[in-house]
């Protein structure tokens, strides 16, 4: 069992920053990949970023690659989403997920994570 909880969201300009955060608990297999998706209303849950934990490999959605960095402090067992120059585009509601390896690597799918955070939403108005 793995248990997630987000945390740093709200509402901040275009231009702005934000950091998230997710601490982790649970069984270490099922958290070898972690993740961050987003769900805007009337939109498709979408990867965002990646991180394989043993290894710190990182992977990206083009959309935020050179806005958005993911990160980890294995002492917290917390993950990170640090995201700057931030557009309306970015809206929506952000979700914190684990999952395990698959083929030996990390994906951006959302079938590949089995445990859910509650989810903390960003707003980015213009």
């Amino acid at each position: 069992q793995v248990q997630l909880v987000e945390s740093g969201g709200g509402s901040v300009q275009a231009g702005g920053s934000l950091r998230l955060s997710c601490a982790t608990s649970g069984d270490t297999y099922s958290r070898a990949c972690m993740g961050w998706f987003r769900q805007a209303p009337g939109k498709e849950r979408e990867g965002v970023a990646r991180i394989h934990t043993s290894s710190g490999s990182t992977a990206y959605d083009d959309s935020v690659k050179g806005r958005f960095s993911i990160s980890q402090d294995n002492a917290k067992n917390t993950v990170f989403l640090q995201m700057n120059s931030l557009k309306p585009d970015d809206t929506a509601m952000y979700y914190c997920a684990a999952g395990s390896l698959w083929f030996g690597t990390c994906w951006l799918y959302s079938s590949k994570y089995n445990y859910w955070g509650q989810g903390t939403q960003v707003t980015v108005s213009s």
